[in-house]
């Protein structure tokens, strides 16, 4: 593996995990009044977007990045219906 490959998943990695903690404290509060689904709703049509983009160019950093996002996303999404 070549150093930029590893420089990507390390990038994708610090900003994934990123997502991490905002998920769990919704999931632990159930409080979602100050998410937007709109800005959510975009990031995730973004982030397949940039998954679909990775697989064209068979990029492991862009690929892990985006997936593990993307259902970061959903579960913000689905906890945002879930306590309104």
């Amino acid at each position: 593996m070549d150093t930029i490959e590893i420089i990507g998943l390390v990038a994708a990695s610090l900003t994934t995990s990123a997502f991490v903690p905002q998920v769990y404290k919704t999931w632990k509060t159930k409080s979602t009044r100050d998410i937007s689904f709109t800005m959510y709703g975009a990031f995730l049509i973004g982030t397949i977007l940039w998954l679909y983009y990775g697989i064209y160019h068979n990029s492991l950093a862009i690929i892990l990045a985006n997936a593990v996002t993307g259902i970061l996303v959903v579960c913000m999404l689905m906890l945002k219906l879930r306590h309104k």
